[in-house]
């Protein structure tokens, strides 16, 4: 077994992508049966240990069908329509399935925005990150009713990547309608073969893949491009047909299913690399011993009552960077409130946080999802 493989093993929390061909059976209509296998599966996987957000694909190919439309419209109104049509019957059929597990499901409609922009990012996070710990079932999906430029550039293979950013998941899984990635188009060249296992920074992948299908806006070289971001956190992708029989539950055993894209770096490293390079920072905060030992031994996250001063000029998201008194840099992270905030409870006991401010956002300053030693 690779040690890739057995890393999808040891995984705890995964993002599981559907594409549109899977959902709508290449354009015949929501395929509820597939619809509840794939429950079956992801319930599976919930009791055996491993946290769930799924991407989902299908609302605008959904729509289309309910409206009788068999070519995908150009014009972005027309897409937003179907979006809003087709999103009823694709909510409705998985809260319907995961019902039968008593499982709760949570809609999440997420844009790009909601990921560059550094106050909205930390709302999401944190909602995913309170829905998880509830055991509920987050099903994501593009906001395409609304977005303009997403709609027609977009798709949520590359969501899916900054979905498992998001909430730091061990593995992001792609299903598909194809087996895997392939050494060529199999549907151009016989002699193509499936790649069982390769490097995600392999530049060799991307002039592997083909392009999308009439449905989606996806195809090859967007999964290779979404495990290239994954690869930022540290998650493994893989890119597998949904069609196997309980592909997810033999994927979770390490069974060579798909192609196993594996990133260099560790998720630790990766997480590092990538907190560092989110933007410059913005201010400083100064740790007592006690909060410092409690970052650096025992993993926690750093709460208001351990920070003797902050300074700088940083809004909630910003990058800040945590010293000790003696000025010697502790960690990096994203700060969950503002300036002005942070100078009202530091010192402070959580608990004391809405009675200072008027409301209650974290109890974390710097949550430890968020945060990197030095």
């Amino acid at each position: 077994m690779s040690l890739g493989r057995e890393k999808l093993k040891r995984s705890k929390r995964w993002v599981v992508k559907i594409g549109s061909a899977l959902l709508t059976n290449d354009g015949q209509g929501l395929d509820l049966a597939a619809i509840a296998r794939w429950v079956d599966q992801i319930a599976a996987l919930k009791q055996s240990g491993i946290e769930v957000v799924l991407v989902s694909s299908g609302s605008v190919a959904e729509g289309m069908t309910r409206l009788g439309w068999s070519d995908r419209p150009q014009e972005v109104y027309k897409l937003q329509a179907a979006a809003a049509v087709g999103q009823m019957g694709l909510v409705q059929a998985y809260e319907t399935n995961f019902r039968r597990h008593d499982t709760h499901t949570a809609q999440i409609l997420l844009t790009h925005e909601d990921h560059s922009n550094r106050k909205r990012y930390l709302n999401a996070q944190a909602t995913l990150r309170a829905l998880l710990g509830m055991g509920v079932v987050p099903v994501v999906n593009e906001n395409d009713t609304v977005v303009t430029k997403e709609i027609r550039f977009g798709d949520n293979d590359t969501l899916g990547a900054l979905v498992a950013n998001l909430v730091e998941a061990d593995a992001l899984i792609l299903l598909t309608d194809q087996q895997g990635l392939f050494t060529a188009d199999p549907r151009q060249d016989p002699t193509a073969t499936l790649i069982s296992e390769a490097r995600t920074e392999d530049d060799a992948l991307v002039a592997m893949a083909g392009d999308g299908g009439r449905l989606g806006r996806g195809g090859m070289a967007t999964k290779v491009r979404a495990a290239r971001l994954a690869a930022r956190s540290g998650a493994v992708t893989v890119i597998a047909s949904g069609r196997e029989d309980n592909v997810l539950l033999r994927i979770r055993d390490a069974e060579a299913v798909g192609t196993l894209l594996v990133p260099e770096q560790s998720p630790v490293v990766a997480r590092k690399q990538w907190i560092a390079g989110h933007l410059q920072a913005r201010g400083n905060l100064v740790l007592d011993e006690g909060a410092v030992k409690a970052l650096k031994e025992r993993g926690k996250s750093l709460l208001p009552a351990g920070v003797r001063s902050v300074s700088g000029d940083f809004s909630r998201g910003e990058m800040v960077i945590i010293s000790d008194e003696l000025g010697r840099i502790v960690a990096r992270g994203l700060v969950n409130y503002g300036l002005d905030d942070a100078e009202r409870i530091i010192g402070k006991p959580s608990r004391e946080i809405e009675s200072i401010l008027g409301f209650m956002g974290e109890e974390e300053l710097v949550h430890r999802d968020n945060l990197v030693l030095a």
